[in-house]
């Protein structure tokens, strides 16, 4: 049986009578959201030792190593004294909206993943709307810390949300149009049909679009270079200073299966999904691109410094929205000329877009660099003070 809705809903529909569909149809879509739950749950599990055991190994120091070999048991020790940790909450909070801010958090984050395309038969991958399912369902995220923000009654918390607000929604914007570039190859909303149509991975075709998509990524996630909203030198721990216990692990649930489902979002779009060489199945490339992506994104935040604030905006509005708009019209033209009289692109023309692509990526950036780069300062030749020497001639 394959694991997408319509297989799961009719196995169950012929264990029950006629009239009683809404029973099979109820099991069907608990069975899998039970199953995107827990295997997200686990693999987010997994994911924090990883992060934390590479973090250390970038930083020349062990990371966690007590609990369990290479202390692979370090996830279940911290869930632990996160659910017996006392759950307070501010008198002068709005108990309501700080509770449920958390969940408003991690379940777009658990939507998004229904939606991806394992396989030919998995899951809702056939949505035909997929792009526009998950830039809408991720754009909660916003809505999310504001309500952490607000509903804390804390002043430093409500900065830091207003901050992130700022950022996600100005970093949404170059995301959305990094992304129809992609929509204009494929010609469809479908990520199943986006994946079908990567003869070629997107990465290797519009790679300049890649880049902005993994960029304004990144800073929705609020990871290093971006991670602005729990700038803890100057807030604290942002919109999650007055959180404790089990909503404050709920938070950061979120924020650690965060770079997992960019990293399945990114390969669905840009590395060809389960698109690989045979015998290996298809599983199995989806697997490897996804993990590949992981560490990249972690390699950047092991080694990148953080960014001002006003560097981060501006980047978004100066750098990555305009070049989003090139790559749009860059590749529209590319496909007006390039495609085929029944409107198909063929293997040759995306080679001859990819070869045009990687070079205007590389002058755009160039340009962008010596237009929003720092100019260097001239040192200013020493010039010593009168002062200095006041008591030169009493010696």
């Amino acid at each position: 049986m394959s694991l997408d809705f319509i297989s799961i809903y009719g196995f169950f529909n012929g264990f029950v009578p006629n009239g009683l569909e809404w029973v099979a149809f109820t099991i069907a879509a608990g069975a899998l959201a039970f199953l995107v739950i827990n295997v997200l749950m686990l693999s987010t599990a997994v994911y924090t030792w990883f992060e934390r055991r590479t973090l250390g190994r970038f930083q020349n120091r062990l990371g966690p190593n007590r609990w369990g070999p290479f202390g692979i048991l370090q996830p279940i020790a911290d869930l632990v004294k996160l659910i017996t940790k006392e759950d307070t909450t501010p008198d002068e909070a709005d108990r309501w909206v700080m509770t449920f801010a958390p969940l408003v958090l991690v379940v777009p984050t658990l939507i998004v993943a229904a939606v991806i395309p394992f396989g030919p038969d998995s899951f809702l991958g056939k949505l035909n709307i997929g792009i526009l399912f998950v830039l809408g369902v991720t754009s909660v995220n916003t809505i999310a810390i504001f309500m952490a923000g607000w509903g804390s009654a804390n002043k430093y918390a409500m900065l830091g949300s207003m901050r992130g607000v700022a950022m996600l929604v100005s970093y949404e914007v170059p995301m959305a149009l990094g992304v129809v570039g992609v929509l204009i190859l494929s010609g469809s909303l479908s990520l199943f049909h986006i994946v079908e149509m990567q003869t070629i991975p997107f990465l290797l075709v519009q790679p300049l679009g890649f880049l902005i998509f993994v960029a304004a990524a990144s800073a929705e996630m609020s990871r290093t270079p971006f991670d602005q909203i729990e700038a803890e030198s100057e807030l604290g721990s942002g919109y999650n200073t007055e959180y404790s216990g089990i909503k404050f692990a709920v938070l950061f649930l979120a924020e650690f299966m965060a770079p997992i489902i960019t990293a399945l979002v990114i390969t669905t779009l840009f590395l060809g999904g389960t698109r690989g060489f045979d015998p290996i199945p298809g599983q199995v490339w989806f697997v490897l691109k996804t993990f590949a992506v992981i560490f990249a994104l972690l390699w950047v935040r092991a080694t990148w410094p953080r960014l001002r604030v006003d560097q981060i905006m501006g980047f978004a509005w100066k750098g990555l929205f305009p070049l989003s708009l090139l790559n749009i019209f860059v590749v529209a033209a590319q496909v007006v000329i390039l495609q085929d009289d029944a409107g198909g692109i063929s293997a040759r023309s995306l080679w001859i877009m990819a070869a045009i692509n990687w070079v205007v990526m590389i002058v755009a950036i160039v340009a962008t660099a010596k237009i929003l780069g720092q100019r260097r300062l001239e040192r200013p030749a020493p010039t010593p003070s009168p002062l200095a020497n006041m008591y030169a001639e009493a010696d």
